[in-house]
């Protein structure tokens, strides 16, 4: 923890009235007190780590291991069975879809055939466990806007042949700038005057729930971390066998940038460490050559996979002091503070901790419309068990890029302008501005662009094909 000696003395009265301040909240506990002390002091303090730029190594295949080098599997089910009784899956869930024009956790927008995120992660866990006879448990890691819907959301999974624990990450106050005081104790009690410092908290959460005890009890010994709406992140048992093979206790998954993902963390080698390196922490004139896809060919999936008795002893030992990320917000016209934390910079603090360049089809999330029209289309297709499977027809291996305007911004919108979702196997690229309506069975192909004029309905007619066009009004299609 950050002492008073090494804080200013303005700094050090600064987190004495905090702490007096948080002391009076009574809607959390004191591990949530403490954690947000601590962090505070943390952040008062400076500590943050600067890059040295001249000793970034480029990560070699024994730090950051190709997909294809991993170990190999045993084919005997008994082998397979034995690997999946030391697993829990853990799925983060705090995020609401707010973005997305929807009420509630992200996780329940429906992503195909009216199944939500959350569906497709109970299938594929209860196919595992069905084929298998294992009991693969899944967490899911709440916060408080998301923990009340939740609880009732899973009680349609009451009959599943898997064990659903829910428990909720930490909820900090906000900090007003101006006067470093708590929001909540400025009248502003309700939950605007708190925040959920980040997925870095999974791990001291984990351990504060009680959950990882009562894991380590049933003899689970690694968790697969990912965020609930990668459709990409599934139980990839190669990864798990090469992990207890090589006491690994930490692995990233990575995979190789692409022109849409140049802002993504990456993996270095750093004085003898693996450890992420985020954009936040680029000094400005560095800042290209981070997003050049030549020196840092890969970036976090944010799947992570964490061996279970390392983090409680990490966090026993509040070792796990990953970069404080500063989030500047506004709330009611007051100018706040969020310190969050990440946990894929936690890899630094676990030992013989690795990176697998894993395959795209690993990272497929779905942050926007334009990402649910991807997995919608017949680019992908559903199996029975939950996978959401690219379509080998399609012979380019990256997406199409896809850009929609405002008016599909709305999950109920978008789903209201396609009366069917397009063919997309031959697109490379759709970009739609304006009131664009589009009929059943359209196919799209090639380069597409659909502009509508200001004011004007544009409606792309049932059975359209499209191919290399640039749509103004009726008569270009």
């Amino acid at each position: 923890m950050a002492t008073a000696t090494t804080l200013s003395p303005a700094d050090a009265e600064k987190l004495n009235n905090l702490k007096s301040a948080v002391a009076g909240l009574n809607q959390i506990s004191e591990n949530e007190k403490s954690g947000f002390i601590n962090l505070v002091g943390r952040y008062l303090s400076g500590e943050a780590q600067h890059i040295d730029w001249s000793k970034i190594q480029t990560p070699t295949d024994e730090v950051v291991v190709p997909y294809d080098k991993l170990a190999p599997l045993s084919e005997d089910p008994a082998e397979t069975k034995k690997l999946l009784d030391k697993l829990v899956v853990l799925k983060l869930n705090g995020g609401l879809g707010t973005t997305m024009g929807c009420t509630g956790p992200k996780s329940v927008i429906e992503v195909r055939n009216g199944l939500t995120f959350l569906d497709l992660i109970v299938k594929q866990i209860e196919a595992l466990n069905a084929k298998f006879g294992c009991s693969v448990p899944l967490l899911l890691m709440n916060s408080f806007n998301t923990h009340d819907d939740t609880l009732k959301i899973v009680e349609k999974y009451v009959n599943s042949n898997i064990d659903i624990h829910t428990f909720n990450q930490s909820q900090y106050p906000r900090l007003v700038t101006e006067d470093f005081a708590p929001l909540p104790c400025k009248g502003n009690s309700g939950k605007d005057g708190w925040y959920p410092p980040g997925h870095g908290d999974v791990f001291p959460s984990l351990m504060n729930s009680g959950k990882l005890d009562a894991l380590l009890a049933k003899g689970k010994e690694y968790v697969f971390v990912a965020n609930s709406d990668n459709l990409g992140a599934i139980v990839d048992l190669k990864i798990l066998n090469h992990l207890i093979l090589n006491k690994n206790e930490y692995c990233m998954e990575v995979t190789p940038k692409t022109l849409a993902d140049v802002k993504g963390g990456t993996l270095i080698s750093y004085e003898g460490k693996v450890q992420l390196l985020e954009i936040a922490q680029v000094p400005d004139e560095h800042v290209n050559e981070f997003k050049s896809i030549e020196k840092f060919k890969i970036f976090n999936t944010n799947n992570l996979w964490v061996n279970l008795s390392a983090i409680k002893r990490l966090v026993e030992a509040d070792a796990l002091k990953m970069e404080i990320i500063p989030n500047p917000k506004e709330v009611d016209g007051v100018k706040v503070l969020q310190l969050e934390t990440a946990a894929g910079a936690a890899i630094k603090f676990f030992d013989r901790a690795i990176g697998a360049n894993v395959p795209r089809s690993r990272f497929l999330p779905v942050k926007a419309t334009s990402d649910l029209l991807l997995v919608q289309s017949d680019l992908y297709t559903l199996t029975d068990e939950g996978y959401v499977i690219r379509n080998p027809a399609r012979s380019n291996p990256s997406n199409p890029s896809i850009e929609l305007g405002p008016e599909f911004k709305k999950v109920a919108n978008f789903l209201g302008r396609f009366k069917s979702i397009p063919s997309i196997i031959d697109l490379d690229s759709l970009k739609v501005t304006g009131d664009v309506w589009f009929g059943s069975g359209v196919t799209l192909k090639g380069k597409v662009t659909v502009a509508a004029k200001s004011g004007v309905k544009l409606e792309i007619p049932d059975g359209a094909v499209i191919a290399n066009k640039d749509i103004n009004g009726p008569e270009d299609i």
